[in-house]
């Protein structure tokens, strides 16, 4: 049978249009260069991604098995982010299959089921809502159509449920009719189900993954083998900047078990039989490195400051700026945000095998295309035959956003004629990482008699987020003039307000910065929430009033109102003191998902503790409301822990702490007893999930300390800065 042409629906067209007045685009935003630049940034703000991958074939997303089990061959990576267990929902419903019968498995790059993009964003279940239930609802009719022409009945005539197809007497399973088809018709898209009728979608159902991981299934990178593997070990610098010069290998030749030594123009490495065997005889080769400057945080600091960089306007509404310069009334403060490390659990590498022109990489990342990419254009060999077979990630929260070192460990293969396995070690990870940059705060306001906002400023200073990052299309950056990345979360989310202005400053920094959870929205929110409050209370206005008398009356407001007030209610919110412990509030919005927290803080020992986080999000419909509770816990986890706690610095060139313990992160002890999650569904999608969470909890927390003590943290980490005004 052939395939029927099918049409190019309304998506994909709008998606080849947007795509194709990119010519446009750069034009106007080199002749209007402002407005235009404005516009692009509010649109970045609001746009939510589309998937990027082929929607085309049902086939290379759907395998049946001869016990009529569905495998989806997942091309979004589960990082522990629930993403398997959304999408296997939403597939099921469409496919009429039990989640029993769907095993989800990550889809290789040989399978050409290939996201173009990444797993990242918060984008996984919102950009597959509509493409994966059309693909699966294909898919069901395909089996269908061959049922029904094996039986010589018209579709219309069949039912069908658990992967059981029957039509008066006749009975089938998905399995049976597939035995023996090689020739698919494909149908045009047909309708898909209505909410209503959906078994899986919007219920808490257990996590496909849950077993593996309980049971500990050899499923991360770090446990991938391949027969007759070798082990590698890399060696590289501590220095920021340092480029690979040349190395004296003799004393690592001559070491027990190594097979051999890779010398490559840009590192140098030891191939061995045992990975011990490796990292010792590493450490005796004498490696020669340049290195421009050896920097420290006095340097960086001084690089990030409002003003030091190159400057964009974001936002702008109404005449801030000029009220700002007329008035003798300015109420300003800055707050500051550390260097952070992604710090996640399993460290960076992979096992790569090349054999003549194919390659077969297994490996932790979040871009298996750029992966696929960049081992191809280092070997010198074809795309199509590199195979890039993801795995679950121990941890990714945007540190494997890039990973070039499958490129790396894949030369060593080549060398060797052997597979590989090569990781960095706990010190190399964090010297290595990809830092979340530091920022810098400048806010500015004035206030009217009646104690509202009359004008508001943010400027933002930050090192590269976006700029420079293998995930970001090239034209990007020099349309958009400023790191979008940066200021996410940065833009006023006030729109009552009559003057606002939002400025983002770049500032590249001697160290690689780039993608951390939520990218901007933590440092961001924490210093316009933080400043929110200051002005709340220097109006003498209850905080939350505060806010709701200065959003905006439209969809986007009412949403933002909704979750503000909700959070307000559950939690009792107040300004007093109570036994010890007192509230702080925060909101912010990041990709549309409004989201609103309430925590109480207490000081306990001179120590800041969380007792309880009330969290209110609407994220659109909710797939699985249990993972995305979870969600939602893990990132405020994460985000006390940033908040509080965690700070990377400079000396003598060398990025510190290098090990958990110096570099301090949250423990079970510092996590508060109680999150209590609450989600709104005022959106007739599926919205941000694994972002949004992050962005309120650090002014909260701020914002309870100074109820506490009077004083005002403006600099996190809050505990280091506490105990600094204390002194």
């Amino acid at each position: 049978m052939s395939k029927e042409k099918k049409k190019i629906s309304r998506r994909q067209f709008v998606v080849r249009t947007a795509l194709g007045g990119t010519g446009l685009l750069v034009v106007g935003a080199f002749v209007f260069k402002r407005p235009i630049r404005r516009a692009l940034a509010e649109y970045a703000d609001t746009v939510e991604l589309f998937y990027t991958g082929s929607t085309d074939d049902p086939l290379i997303w759907f395998e049946l098995t001869s016990e009529n089990n569905v495998v989806f061959h997942c091309p979004k990576v589960e990082m522990g982010q629930g993403v398997f267990t959304g999408l296997a929902q939403i597939a099921a419903d469409e496919l009429e299959v039990s989640m029993e019968q769907i095993q989800v498995v990550h889809a290789a790059s040989a399978s050409g089921n290939l996201d173009l993009l990444s797993t990242g964003g918060s984008t996984s279940i919102s950009s597959l809502w509509e493409p994966l239930r059309e693909l699966a609802a294909t898919m069901r009719e395909m089996i269908k159509i061959a049922a029904a022409e094996s039986w010589g009945v018209d579709v219309s005539e069949l039912s069908v449920s658990n992967g059981i197809i029957a039509a008066g007497v006749n009975k089938t399973t998905y399995a049976e009719v597939a035995e023996g088809i090689t020739d698919w018709t494909i149908p045009s898209t047909p309708e898909l189900k209505p909410m209503a009728s959906y078994k899986f979608i919007g219920r808490p159902v257990p996590r496909v993954d849950l077993i593996p991981k309980v049971y500990g299934t050899p499923i991360f990178g770090m446990d991938a083998q391949m027969p007759d593997m070798l082990y590698g070990a890399i060696v590289r610098s501590s220095k920021i900047g340092a480029k690979f010069i040349d190395a004296d290998t003799s004393e690592a030749e001559v070491m027990p078990g190594v097979v051999q030594i890779v010398k490559e123009k840009d590192f140098v490495a030891v191939v061995a039989k045992s990975m011990y065997q490796a990292e010792v005889a590493k450490r005796m080769i004498k490696a020669t490195w340049e290195t421009d400057k050896d920097w420290n945080t006095e340097d960086i600091e001084a690089m990030i400051r409002v003003g030091e960089g190159h400057p964009v306007e974001i936002q702008k509404e109404g005449r801030a700026e000029r009220i700002l310069e007329g008035s003798d009334n300015i109420i300003s403060a800055e707050y500051f945000s550390p260097i952070g490390a992604h710090a996640q659990l399993e460290p960076n590498g992979a096992v790569a095998h090349v054999e003549g022109d194919k390659a077969t990489v297994i490996i932790s990342t979040q871009v298996v295309k750029i992966t696929r990419d960049e081992v191809a254009k280092r070997l010198g060999i074809k795309k199509k035959n590199v195979n890039i077979i993801p795995t679950y990630l121990g941890g990714g929260f945007g540190r494997r956003l890039h990973t070039p070192h499958a490129a790396e460990i894949a030369a060593i293969s080549k060398a060797v004629g052997k597979p590989v396995k090569c990781f960095y070690d706990r010190i190399e990870e964090f010297q290595n990482d990809t830092f979340r940059p530091p920022t810098h705060h400048l806010l500015k306001a004035v206030l009217k008699e009646n104690g509202l906002i009359e004008a508001l400023e943010h400027n933002v200073s930050s090192g590269d987020v976006s700029y420079g990052s293998a995930i970001t299309p090239p034209l990007v950056n020099p349309i958009m003039g400023s790191d979008l990345g940066a200021w996410r979360g940065g833009m006023i989310q006030y729109r009552g307000i009559p003057n606002y202005r939002a400025v983002s400053w770049r500032v590249k920094l001697p160290f690689a910065t780039s993608w951390w959870r939520g990218l901007g929205l933590m440092a961001n929110t924490f210093a316009i929430e933080s400043f929110m409050d200051e002005l709340a209370w220097i109006a003498e206005k209850n905080p939350v009033e505060f806010r709701l008398q200065q959003i905006q009356d439209n969809k986007r407001g009412h949403r933002l109102k909704e979750v503000i007030m909700v959070a307000a209610e559950k939690a009792k919110y107040t300004d007093t003191v109570t036994n010890g412990k007192a509230m702080g509030f925060a909101a912010s919005t990041d990709v549309n998902t409004p989201c609103a927290q309430i925590v109480e803080v207490s000081i306990e020992e001179g120590q800041i503790k969380v007792h309880k986080v009330s969290c209110v999000m609407d994220p659109g419909i909710v797939i699985n409301p249990n993972q995305v509770e979870a969600q939602c816990e893990g990132a405020i986890t994460m985000g006390l822990s940033a908040a509080l706690y965690e700070k990377m610095y400079v000396e003598k060139g060398e990025l510190q702490p290098v090990l958990y313990g110096p570099y301090r992160m949250a423990l079970m002890k510092d996590a508060p007893r109680i999150i209590d999650v609450t989600l709104l569904e005022h959106d007739t999608k599926p919205g941000a999930v694994g972002e949004p969470p992050l962005g309120p909890i650090g002014a909260a927390i701020a914002n309870a300390v100074f109820r506490l003590t009077g004083k005002r943290l403006r600099r996190m980490p809050l505990q280091e800065e506490l105990e600094s005004l204390e002194v």
